[in-house]
């Protein structure tokens, strides 16, 4: 196995600030380690305050000339992007697992969405447009023109620590704006490859700016706190998003919030079984479950409720589970053991209830974050997971009887990020994709996330969409001007 670490030289492990990968202010550096053994696998600089507003500097002097670049050359540099990470997928890949830990396979998958980005805001990069008409009561004329909104700030998650943080690189860049990107501690690596790929393909310095560290909070309170950041966008937990828009109300930023899932799958007994189970092993397993709008709660309609529950089972049970980076493995490691203490607890919890194990639920011996995909049924009501992000390959089956039962039930959460539905009745699926209180919807598959369609949740699930044309809208202000024309 050749070693992945070494498309990362140790200088580009430092902060990328401006034209310089540099070392921390005060030269601190922090360990990343594989999940999957618990060995540490690289030192990366672990950035304060100072470092912080370094890159807010360079960011915002870089800003009227990358506002004012051409968006071909803008859109050209995007696509210069996606050809590289397309070209060099398996070394990014590899990356990805060893600090993550998802399956091979997973990551390929990962930096393919991620790529694909940059392709789509490339071509919007061209397409972003004022209108001009006359106001309805005559005499003056109505002009709005686009304009970027400024430097941004982008606390990106380890979940998908390519992926994310393309998301939001990818269209600001293609609106003109100049960013900071604060990578979850426990991935830094990816991020840091990513910038380094966009100075190969050209990206001016202070566009992208990488600033690695542990002490998130301090440093992104004084990048919100200074008055040059005009944009936040952050994906991670709901309670967190709710501290940083608490900050961001103080120099009225502009926010993007993509925030936790509490996603309810529903399995109605019209469905076609076979397209229900491999939708469902997508919506719960993709990313070991390790997703936001992964299926977090199963409700199977009453009659197919027992052969659902078994069929899902052995297809569950079959998983192997091992290094992500192995020949064969489904299931790589969790990303810590905090993450696994969590997912043992809340098993711990249901079955106390009365929930009842079918398959997995004991955490295996040895080192690494691992745990066995499980199923759980008869599960209560009460039970914490229905509530908690389970983040994990563990699902809950419930039975219903009633559309408008099971409606209650999906609905009854603060979160409203994703919903699945499988049902063979056109209008059963309307009536549920209207009443669903969800930012998206999955009919009869699961596997919903796409660069061309709006990503994004309601409820305490976030504010703003990602990706799709509504994706750039989220970096552009608009000015409008009132001209005198008799």
């Amino acid at each position: 196995m050749s070693d992945p670490m070494n498309v990362l030289a140790p200088e580009h492990r430092r902060l990328r600030i401006g034209d310089a990968w540099r070392d921390a202010a005060g030269a601190a550096t922090f360990a990343v380690e594989d999940p999957a053994t618990g060995k540490t696998i690289a030192e990366v600089a672990d950035a304060d305050v100072v470092d912080g507003l370094a890159a807010l500097d360079v960011a915002s002097k870089a800003m009227a000339e990358w506002a004012a670049t051409p968006p071909r050359e803008r859109s050209e540099l995007l696509t210069a992007t996606y050809r590289a990470l397309t070209e060099r997928s398996e070394e990014v890949a590899r990356l990805i697992t060893l600090e993550m830990g998802k399956p091979l396979a997973e990551a390929r998958g990962e930096v393919a969405y991620g790529a694909e980005f940059f392709r789509w805001f490339a071509e919007e990069a061209v397409r972003v447009e004022g209108r001009y008409n006359t106001a309805p009561a005559g005499g003056y004329r109505i002009l709005t023109v686009p304009k970027p909104v400024g430097p941004c700030v982008f606390v990106t998650p380890w979940n998908f620590p390519l992926a994310m943080g393309a998301r939001k690189i990818a269209p600001a860049l293609a609106a003109g704006c100049t960013t900071i990107t604060k990578p979850a501690a426990q991935t830094p690596l990816t991020m840091l490859f990513l910038a380094r790929i966009m100075e190969e393909a050209g990206v001016p310095p202070g566009v992208v700016n990488v600033v690695t560290t542990r002490r998130a909070g301090e440093v992104v309170s004084a990048l919100l706190a200074d008055r040059r950041t005009r944009k936040l966008s952050f994906t991670g937990s709901t309670e967190v998003g709710r501290v940083l828009l608490r900050q961001a109300a103080d120099n009225v930023l502009r926010t993007s919030m993509e925030l936790g899932g509490n996603a309810a799958l529903i399995v109605c007994a019209d469905a076609d079984l076979d397209v229900a189970l491999d939708g469902a092993m997508v919506a719960k397993m993709r990313n070991i479950g390790e997703s936001c709008i992964a299926a977090n709660r199963v409700y199977v309609e009453e009659p197919v409720r027992e052969e659902f529950t078994a069929r899902f089972a052995q297809r569950m049970g079959a998983l192997s589970v091992g290094h992500g980076l192995d020949d064969g493995v489904d299931v790589g490691a969790l990303i810590d053991e905090a993450s696994v203490t969590k997912i043992d607890e809340l098993v711990a919890d249901a079955v106390d209830r009365g929930a009842r194990v079918v398959v997995g639920g004991e955490r295996p011996d040895g080192p690494g974050y691992f745990y066995p995909p499980t199923v759980l049924v008869d599960v209560p009501e009460d039970a914490r997971m229905l509530e908690a992000e389970i983040f994990g390959p563990v699902a809950p089956i419930i039975s219903f009887t009633s559309d408008d039962e099971v409606m209650a039930k999906a609905n009854d959460t603060e979160h409203g990020l994703a919903g699945y539905v499988f049902t063979r009745d056109l209008q059963r699926a309307l009536r549920f994709t209207e009443g669903l209180e969800t930012g998206m919807v999955g009919i009869n598959r699961g596997l919903i996330s796409d660069p061309s369609a709006p990503f994004g949740g309601v409820k305490q699930s976030g504010i703003g969409k990602e990706g799709s044309h509504e994706g750039i809208l989220e970096y552009l202000d608009v000015t409008y001007a009132a001209i005198d024309l008799p």
